[in-house]
Parts: C-alpha cells; sequence; structure tokens
C-alpha cells in the first residue's frame, strides 16, 4: 500500500490529466453504467451552535469504478471547515483511499485536498471546453478562496488564448494575496490579472465567470454580464446556499448539471429558482449534464459569436473523486511514489 501526501499528489497529479481521467469516466459511463456505482453522498453538518464554531460539514463519498480489467473502490471523507483561513488552513480538508475490489487490498491512502480541489476544477475546464467559444478572451474570478485556484488553472488550461483575468472577492486582500499566489506558481499562462473593487467591475467584461462563495443570495444580475458569457458555478453547494441570480439561471440558454441526481438535492441555486414563484425557470428547463455533453448526446455549438448566457452548475459525485484518485493509484504503483506500507 503506498501512503501519499499532498505533497506527492501535488507533484503527479496535473489538470489535463484529471481532466482526461474524467472525460473517460463519462465515456465509459454512457457506454456501460453499470461500471460505475456512486451513492449518494451522506452529509452531516458539523456543529454551529455557538459564537466559536461557523457551520460546516462533514462528507462520506463512496464510489466504484470497473475499468474494463478490475473493479476498485475509491472513499473519500471530506470536512469543510468555515473558520480555517483564520488558521491559516485550508477550508477543505479530504483523504481518500483506493482499493482493489478483486482482494480488498488497499492500494493507497492519499491526501484528497488537492484532489478535491483538481477535480472540481477539471468538470469545470471540461465544461467550459465543450460549452464556451474557442476565442475567449477574459476570465472573471469571483470568490478567491481555496477552490478559485484551481478553477481558473482548468479554464486557462483548456483556454490557454485568454489574455486577462479580472478578480473580485469578499475581502480584497484574499484578491490581491490570490493574484501573487497565482503569478508565481502558474508563470507558464501570459496573463494580466487585475483586482477590482467591485463584482459589476470583474464580470462586466469576462467571457467566462468562474463563481466560487459561500453566499446566499445572488451575486450579480444578468444585466451586469455580457449576453454570450459562460459560468462556472462550484459554490452553493447546499439547498440554502446561492450564489447565481434567479434571473441569470432563466436567462441562459443553455442550463447543464455535473450530476443529474445530486443536483437535485444541492444545487442551491438552482433549488431556489425552481421554487421561486417569480422566476421562469425550472428542473424542466435543464438542458441536461456533463457526460452528455462529452458524448455528444447533448449538442452545443462552440463556433457562434452569439449564442447566449451558458451556465455549468457543479455539485461534485464521489465517482469524479474516484476516476482522479484511481489514477493518482495507478500512478503511484507504477512508480513506487509515497511511502511503501505493509498493511
Amino acid at each position: 500500500m503506498q501512503l501519499l501526501n499532498q505533497a506527492v499528489v501535488n507533484e503527479h497529479l496535473n489538470m489535463q490529466a484529471a481532466i482526461e481521467a474524467i472525460e473517460t469516466l463519462l465515456t465509459q459511463q454512457a457506454a456501460h453504467p453499470n461500471w460505475v456505482k456512486a451513492p449518494e453522498r451522506l452529509v452531516i453538518e458539523t456543529f454551529s451552535e455557538d459564537k466559536l464554531h461557523s457551520s460546516g460539514s462533514h462528507l462520506s463519498m463512496p464510489a466504484t469504478i470497473y475499468d474494463g480489467e478490475k473493479e476498485y473502490t475509491a472513499v473519500k471523507l471530506v470536512t469543510i471547515c468555515p473558520d480555517n483561513p483564520s488558521r491559516d488552513m485550508p477550508t477543505t480538508t479530504a483523504i481518500i483511499t483506493v482499493s482493489n475490489n478483486d482482494t480488498g487490498e488497499i492500494l493507497a491512502i492519499m491526501d484528497g485536498i488537492y484532489i478535491t480541489q483538481v477535480r472540481t476544477a477539471a468538470l469545470s475546464g471540461i465544461a467550459t471546453k465543450y460549452m464556451t467559444k474557442s476565442d475567449c478572451q477574459s476570465v472573471a474570478v469571483v470568490g478567491c478562496g481555496g477552490m478559485a485556484y484551481e478553477q481558473l488553472h482548468a479554464v486557462l488550461t483548456v483556454r490557454p488564448d485568454i489574455k486577462t483575468v479580472y478578480l473580485w472577492n469578499r475581502n480584497h486582500e484574499g484578491a490581491e494575496q490570490f493574484k501573487i499566489k497565482f503569478a508565481r506558481d502558474y508563470a507558464q499562462w501570459d496573463v494580466e490579472i487585475q483586482v477590482c473593487n467591485e463584482i459589476s467591475e470583474a464580470v462586466c467584461h469576462a467571457d467566462i465567470i468562474n463563481v466560487a462563495t459561500r453566499a446566499t443570495e445572488g451575486l450579480f444580475s444578468i444585466d451586469q454580464i455580457k449576453s454570450d458569457a459562460h459560468i462556472n458555478a462550484v459554490g452553493a453547494y447546499q439547498p440554502s446556499m446561492k450564489e447565481i441570480s434567479n434571473d441569470v439561471i432563466a436567462g441562459s440558454s443553455r442550463v447543464v448539471v455535473d450530476d443529474l441526481a445530486g443536483s437535485r438535492h444541492e444545487a442551491g441555486d438552482l433549488i431556489q429558482a425552481h421554487a421561486a414563484s417569480d422566476c421562469v425557470w425550472t428542473w424542466d428547463g435543464l438542458s441536461g449534464d456533463l457526460q452528455a455533453l462529452v458524448t455528444s448526446e447533448l449538442k452545443e455549438d462552440t463556433t457562434q459569436s452569439k449564442k447566449g448566457i451558458t451556465l455549468f452548475k457543479s455539485v461534485g459525485a464521489a465517482s469524479f473523486d474516484a476516476a482522479v484518485a484511481l489514477y493518482v493509484a495507478k500512478q503511484a504503483a507504477k512508480q513506487n511514489l509515497g511511502s511503501s506500507v505493509d498493511w
């Protein structure tokens, strides 16, 4: 069994590999639905009944994947800790186990923080690849927390011609720190990064808008964004949360989710839009899911210069974590990465 800490996972997992692992998963799942099994994840809200604790959650996320030769199980245990930034710790902590279902042998135990960030970002990268124009020039980052970092990396990976990045964060200092860190760690991207004082400044000229916040109401209206903007929304992972306004959802020509079942229970933006008496959007207006995009079941014309607003809403699913974790576990076995431990 290989023990893989965060440094090892970071070194041997790149965005393109994560995107390819998930696209392969979606293609295989479409052709062989019984090859991938991922029950709805268990979410437990953590203690928040005093002034010392903000509301967070613990998630248990198992999935099995048959790759055509063997079946594997990956289990991710996640804790979301909203107070962690003040402790100089990541908001999301996670650990993942990967085992061989033929024998039950645990192949790897790995840190799951970076895998969670990269797989979430890879989903947005895939949506961006299939739902946006190929000549996008700018992207806005709304919310500059841990998830936003790799979200931007994913968008630049599939749209490398982007020239300008606009940043907005509720805490202005957080946006400034994001700018410094991203420019340092991803110097290969030749982009101009601008920190904005207002959300409207960040989103008004953006071809692509990445949103990753814990907001409980829409952050911008449809008249503040371009008529053909694409939005990747990865926050609002509980029914009570919301970051995309009803008018943006209702005005989108395409609304795509990563997981059909999970979005019905967790996509706060869409749940609230469906329930609002003054919003015309309902679940019947959902265009489809990421699998349909990748397999061309849901066709997108990315050559049109004016195609309307498009929205990708991600809530995550255990199968996506499993696909990326399995890739890392196989690389660890081939290259003897991390620490080898007899179990």
